[in-house]
């Protein structure tokens, strides 16, 4: 049970996050609004490193890490440009389409076969997602599928789905080839530290930007590092789709959000919706081995 506690853990930081930046830093390009959160992330983590334990290093571990370098920052940049430019309760269920393509990555990357009772629970969760999102004051059964293509927040998010799916098997592997703490310490300085150089050099932020709200910024930069620390070793310790479903219950959280932070409508239906995720995380959590 503690990989469902971590989980869970996992999925109320995350919401957190996606919150907290949606409110004080959507004003903000998509660049400044994601270098926000790894710029102060970024002191942590690096002040972490001399305290962490260097495992035996592989071929495999440097492969995977690697690879899960691009594939996590089109996945950053994505998600923060989708819940900027959509409400969140019309970009966040997509995400509960993450454990659905990691069925198929978890299988080609680490060979992990789920159960009946496994895939039956990632099914139950993705129709909860679904449900979340329709619209019965127009009676429209397909208006999730229809948000597709006419909201911009909600195909950028299918996307990040992808790219997550793939970035949790990769990053899972490059864990089994090390240690949680090793790999979320080493992996997230790097990532943040290419980024930012990234956005730096091409003039896509300006360092002065990041003065104003210092305090705002140190509370986004702590979630963030929560955030990858508690999902390293959750996932770690279970099926890379297991431990993604219940982390996707951060939609539920999200829902909350968007009703009291944000204002957002049609609770009633999403609260359906969060109520079959919550029975597809239990079906996982019960009978998913």
């Amino acid at each position: 049970m503690l990989w469902f506690i971590l989980s869970f853990l996992t999925a109320l930081v995350v919401a957190s996050h996606d919150a907290w930046v949606k409110k004080y830093f959507s004003g903000l390009s998509t660049y400044e609004m994601l270098a926000y959160p790894l710029l102060y992330s970024l002191p942590i983590l690096v002040a972490v490193i001399p305290f962490i334990p260097a495992p035996p290093l592989d071929r495999i571990f440097l492969q995977a890490f690697i690879i899960s370098l691009p594939i996590n920052g089109v996945g950053f940049f994505l998600h923060i440009r989708a819940i900027q430019v959509s409400p969140l309760s019309l970009t966040l269920p997509y995400l509960s389409f993450t454990p659905v393509f990691m069925v198929l990555t978890g299988l080609i990357v680490l060979d992990e076969r789920p159960n009946a009772w496994g895939i039956s629970g990632i099914i139950v969760i993705c129709v909860g997602g679904y449900i979340i999102n329709l619209e019965p004051a127009k009676n429209a059964l397909l208006s999730p599928l229809k948000a597709v293509f006419r909201e911009t927040g909600s195909w950028l998010m299918l996307i990040v789905a992808f790219a997550y799916s793939l970035g949790a098997v990769f990053g899972k592997q490059a864990i089994m080839h090390s240690s949680p703490l090793f790999f979320s310490i080493t992996f997230f300085s790097t990532i943040n530290l290419l980024l930012l150089a990234l956005f730096r050099i091409s003039g896509k932020i300006k360092l002065q930007t990041f003065r104003a709200n210092k305090q705002k910024g140190v509370v986004a930069g702590l979630l963030f590092f929560l955030h990858l620390l508690l999902h390293s070793f959750a996932i770690s310790l279970t099926k890379a789709a297991y431990m993604i479903s219940i982390k996707r219950l951060s939609i539920v959280l999200g829902l909350i959000y968007g009703g009291v932070v944000f204002k957002e409508k049609n609770i009633a239906m999403r609260t359906i919706g969060a109520l079959l995720m919550v029975t597809g995380a239990m079906m996982i959590t019960i009978w998913g081995k």
